[in-house]
This record gives C-alpha cells, sequence and structure tokens, in this order.
C-alpha cells in the first residue's frame, strides 16, 4: 500500500554509504547471475543455498557437501524469486539503509545487517521447524534496517507512493509509515496467509534490527531521534 520513494533524513557522520550500496550491487549481481540460469539449476540454486529447517536443524543432510548447514543462514540472504522481491527489498534498503549506515558506522553496519538476516531466519526456523522448503531473500535483513530507522529516525518525513484509488506521492512520518508495515507482517501471522511469504522471517528481522541498533549505534545518535 506504501512504496517508499525517498526520505528528508541526510547523513551526517560519513561521506558515502559504500556498504550499503555495496549490498545493493552484490545482491543484485547474485540475481543477474540467477536470472540467466535454466529453470531447473535456478531451482536446485535455491535448495543449495537457501536456507531450508530441515538442513539447518540436520535432519536432512546438505544438498552442498563442502557447504557448513549454518553458511546458508548468511548466503539465502543474496538469493530472490523474481525481479518484483529483489527490486522491492532493494528500494527500501536504498531509501532507509544509508541513514542506518551513517547511524552505526561502516563496518558495524554490515555485521548489523547480516545479524538481522541470520536472526530473520531463525525466527522462521522456529516456527517452521519441520519445513523442507528453502527460504530465500534479504527481506529479512532489510526489515532489520526498517526496525533500527523506526527506533532511530521515527520522526523523519518518507515520501511514499500510497495507494488511495489511484497511487499518489505524500510525505509521512517513518513511524506511520513503518509501523503501519509492522501492523501488516502481525496482521498475517495471527490470521494466516495462504502467500509464499516468509512473516516470522520479517518480524524476527525487525525486532533484531531494534535490539542491535539500540546496541551498536554511535553514542551521539540519540533514539527516537532525540524526541
Amino acid at each position: 500500500m506504501f512504496l517508499p520513494l525517498h526520505d528528508s533524513n541526510t547523513i551526517r557522520h560519513i561521506r558515502f554509504p559504500y556498504v550499503n550500496y555495496g549490498l545493493i550491487a552484490v545482491t543484485t549481481l547474485c540475481f543477474l547471475v540467477q536470472a540467466v540460469l535454466p529453470p531447473a539449476v535456478f531451482d536446485q540454486a535455491t535448495i543449495n543455498f537457501g536456507m531450508i529447517p530441515i538442513v539447518v536443524r540436520d535432519v536432512y543432510p546438505q544438498p552442498v557437501p563442502w557447504l557448513p548447514d549454518w553458511a546458508t543462514l548468511l548466503t539465502y540472504q543474496f538469493l530472490h524469486v523474481n525481479w518484483l522481491h529483489l527490486l522491492s527489498n532493494m528500494l527500501f534498503l536504498w531509501v532507509f539503509g544509508d541513514n542506518i549506515e551513517d547511524a552505526l558506522g561502516h563496518a558495524k553496519f554490515l555485521i548489523f545487517y547480516l545479524a538481522c538476516g541470520v536472526c530473520a531466519a531463525l525466527a522462521h526456523l522456529v516456527f517452521n521447524l519441520n519445513d523442507n522448503g528453502p527460504l530465500i531473500g534479504a527481506s529479512g535483513a532489510v526489515a532489520g534496517v526498517m526496525g533500527a530507522y523506526i527506533l532511530l529516525y521515527p520522526h523523519a518525513r518518507v515520501f511514499v507512493l500510497a495507494r488511495i484509488v489511484i497511487p499518489i506521492p505524500l510525505p509521512v512520518p517513518a513511524f506511520w509509515m513503518l509501523g503501519f508495515w509492522v501492523a501488516t507482517q502481525l496482521f498475517y501471522v495471527l490470521i494466516g496467509s495462504e502467500e509464499p511469504v516468509a512473516w516470522w522471517a520479517h518480524l524476527g528481522g525487525f525486532v533484531a534490527g531494534v535490539v542491535l541498533a539500540a546496541l551498536l549505534k554511535r553514542r551521539d545518535v540519540a533514539l527516537l531521534g532525540g524526541r
């Protein structure tokens, strides 16, 4: 319902968010490699490098013998189902990631991003212990970035494309835009959904982002925007 376009939150501590843009570039490159694979090879790649709960739990052997079971907690973050899946995740990372890198610093932001993705996968695993399907996508890690943003910059203006009869651009506080997103995830978790979406991974990544941002932020970056 709300598609972020850009925010009014300028960076203050770094000159350029090269880690954020690097993550976008690497993730996009991974998908471009996927996109040129034959369908059968594409599917096999998601099985080999996606996070499969019964594989991580060592109930079923790892499809790639040389890859440790835990490694897919990282590799799954760089795979996507299709262009829409990729572009939606990268758009959110583009809009919100630079400010979180600014608030944490380059190295801490990279650790933060990957850790949020790992926590998202673990949340998915806990609620899908016997699932044999691969979890793929950067959604959990990006949800962590969104959690950090709502903790640090809830009053920042985010310009969104709102689908109200016709799509129109609107400036809204980050708290309302991201709060609506969280409420949507909770709604589908509670009522259930037939959509192939890892709702628990989204929520797990979001909570991890809130907690980790509070621990890793620069000392002079105030919680809740200083208000």
